[in-house]
């Protein structure tokens, strides 16, 4: 077999390896396949390479041009995971895992390019939360932004998802602004390799926005700067080395992990064998042992059961398992691949010996097991074990040691709150499961256990159907957790973004604060104009551009024809004693959606032009009472635009009603789709 090169991609240049490389051996069949690692890799090269012209690159995007390379790169991505599926056969995993981490982690792509769309501006600066007025009159107003880290994220990834654990912090990473230096374990990095090349090959990165370590980052992490940013998955070991780097508490770079997890799955005091719920507990046990081996950090390593329900968990477990067919991951029915090396294999034994002395082995023996289509002694194949231990409470390597490999241990419980502590003895992890229909059951987990846990998981019969899984980590939420599990957080939709921004609190005048965020502040300048704004397209439309409507009184005869013609009789609209009786009203008052209705007709201009559609309202408030007698003004203000696609945009308008007195009444943003 032809022994593969595994280079770096280290500024602008593949760099391959060196003599010291390291040699790297299929888990299904021992041979030899690639050799990795470069001790003399330029790192300050590297660095500046990603500052000066990565970084500076990818701040003159918006977030939704960043958005829209990130799903340039997905699908091309799509068009060539055929190549990742054959390559990853060699890491020891099955189809349907190659699917979880290729089909994942182009997936994340996805997600975090409709997020960058949908929820970021099409600006370079995020606006997080609302204005402060910090003065009276407000002429001096505060707001919090968010900006990209002017420095470089090293992201130290795990072996066992080569492309899922890259895309999941490098989607967050770019679309943040900054740039990436991509270091794999070197033991399955010929499969990022691929990826990144691909990536790097369709020309849709600005150069120096991603990089590849094939081996050790040297000196590197003695290099960061306060801008930087270092996000690592692997054992507690490493990342308690990483994180006492001296110059990363020197300099508070800051730094994320995500480490050892010993998950756990509470079988609900409410659910019995035989029932949908039962079946769906074992269903989900079995799974996360076998899916990858168990080389998951979300898989299952702990199950909680009723004490009286522990021998039938166990048998209907171990029938479970007894299904799964080890060998070659590459023929169709084999259910579970080899771990990922002979070296994992020796660590995941030495872990179950300890696990042993706690617990007896219930099912699976190392020693004895069926292989298909494959060399036991040649590859790294271990059987699913599952262990029973019958005193939870006094020991403690079950609920500190994580063999990382398909081994699971079972435990009774005696009540919920014994279930919750049992949970909690990990130490803080990444998910932990509850199977119940008794809503009371969720609620107590969530107030006993949710501190120790980044994720909680409930299923039962009514969403079994469309969940997506105990170990499954969703770009959505946040996947990471407290204590033994590092105390990180990466992905959680727009939250992982943040993790590559600087938050800076803003201040001043209601003009600079505009001009700040591409958004018109209340008491900036208006700029006024002779035509009406609903005759302009997107182009033309300024940030600010506001019109003044003549005024128009409300009739006594307009809140009682708005009543009966909508069915609307509230009876502070309609009854005067009734509603000076009323602490909000002086008497009768007009309905709220009668001045909107009336305000739409002060400022809309009715011809066909640009305006193609009204799409919603925001915020919208009443803050007085308009009665029989009132007149109101409405002011439009263009307040934000956004462009949607090559047909149209968004244009956020800022609209105020106010009475004759200048008393504002009502006030709220308004959406329209406008052409360009």
């Amino acid at each position: 077999m032809t022994i593969q090169d595994i280079s770096s991609f280290a500024a602008g240049s593949w760099v391959p390896p060196g003599n010291d490389a390291r040699t790297i051996f299929s888990a299904v069949t021992g041979e030899a396949i690639a050799r990795a690692g470069n001790n003399s890799l330029d790192v300050q090269a590297m660095l500046d390479h990603a500052k000066t012209l990565g970084g500076q690159a990818l701040r003159d995007m918006t977030f939704h041009d960043r958005a829209r390379m990130l799903k340039a790169l997905a699908l091309h991505l799509e068009q060539h995971k055929q190549m990742l599926y054959e390559l990853s056969f060699n890491t020891g995993t099955t189809q349907n895992d190659n699917l979880i981490d290729i089909d994942g982690g182009i997936g994340t792509l996805l997600v975090y390019a409709s997020k960058g769309r949908r929820e970021l501006p099409d600006s370079k600066i995020y606006l997080d939360g609302d204005i402060e007025k910090l003065s009276r009159k407000g002429s001096f107003l505060g707001q919090h932004i968010a900006t990209p880290l002017q420095g470089v994220a090293v992201h130290i990834n795990a072996f066992n998802f080569p492309v899922w654990g890259m895309l999941e912090k490098l989607a967050p990473t770019l679309l943040a602004g900054v740039p990436a230096i991509v270091k794999p374990a070197t033991t399955t990095c010929y499969v990022t390799e691929l990826c990144v090349r691909l990536m790097i090959e369709s020309d849709i990165l600005p150069n120096g926005a991603l990089q590849l370590v094939a081996g050790g980052l040297g000196d590197m992490l003695d290099r960061m700067t306060g801008q930087d940013v270092v996000a690592f998955t692997g054992s507690a070991d490493t990342a308690l080395k990483l994180r006492s780097n001296p110059n990363i508490l020197k300099n508070s770079v800051r730094f994320t992990a995500e480490q050892d997890s010993l998950n756990a799955s509470i079988l609900g005091p409410d659910v019995n064998p035989g029932t949908e719920e039962f079946d769906l507990f074992v269903k989900e046990v079995a799974r996360e042992m076998t899916t990858k081996a168990g080389q998951k950090c979300t898989a299952i390593r702990r199950i909680i059961a009723p004490e009286h329900h522990v021998e039938a968990v166990i048998e209907a477990v171990s029938g479970r398992l007894s299904k799964t067919t080890i060998g070659d991951p590459k023929l169709k029915d084999t259910r579970m691949g080899a771990l990922v090396s002979a070296e994992q294999k020796r660590d995941v034994l030495e872990k179950v010996a300890a696990i042993a002395e706690e617990a007896s082995r219930v099912f699976g023996d190392p020693d004895s097991f069926e292989i298909n289509g494959a060399d036991a002694e040649k590859g790294a194949f271990v059987p699913p074990m599952l262990f029973h231990c019958s005193n939870p409470d006094k020991a403690i390597n079950i609920h500190t040691i994580e063999a990382f490999g398909p081994v699971s241990t079972i435990m009774g419980y005696r009540d919920l709150d014994h279930a919750i502590t049992l949970a909690n003895k990990g130490g803080g992890s990444l998910v932990a499961s509850v199977i119940t229909n008794d809503v009371d059951v969720a609620k107590q987990v969530v107030l006993g256990a949710a501190s120790f846990h980044g994720r909680l998981y409930f299923n039962n019969a009514t969403s079994m159907k469309e969940s997506t899984g105990h170990g499954s980590p969703l770009p959505h939420m946040v996947h990471g957790g407290p204590g033994r599990a590092g105390g990180g957080e990466e992905l959680g939709g727009i939250r992982g973004v943040m993790h590559y921004m600087q938050r800076t609190a803003i201040q001043g005048s209601p003009d600079i604060l505009t001009a700040i965020s591409d958004q018109w502040v209340p008491g900036a300048t208006e700029i006024q104009t002779s035509d009406h704004p609903f005759t302009k397209r997107f182009d033309e439309l300024r940030i600010g551009e506001t019109i003044h409507t003549n005024p128009r009184e409300i009739l006594d005869s307009d809140i009682k024809h708005f009543a009966e013609f909508t069915g609307d009789n509230f009876y502070a609209h309609m009854d005067d004693e009734a509603a000076a009786a009323n602490p909000f009203f002086p008497g009768r008052v007009a309905h709220g959606y009668l001045l909107l209705s009336f305000a739409a007709g002060l400022f809309v201009e009715p011809n066909p032009g640009p305006i193609l559609a009204n799409t919603g309202l925001n915020n919208l408030r009443f803050m007085k009472p308009v009665v029989p007698g009132d007149s109101i003004q409405v002011r439009l203000t263009v307040k934000k635009k956004t462009r949607r696609n090559d047909e149209y945009g968004e244009v956020l308008w800022h609209v105020t009603l106010t009475n004759q007195n200048s008393e504002m009444v009502a006030e709220y943003e308004l959406l329209t789709m406008v052409a360009y």
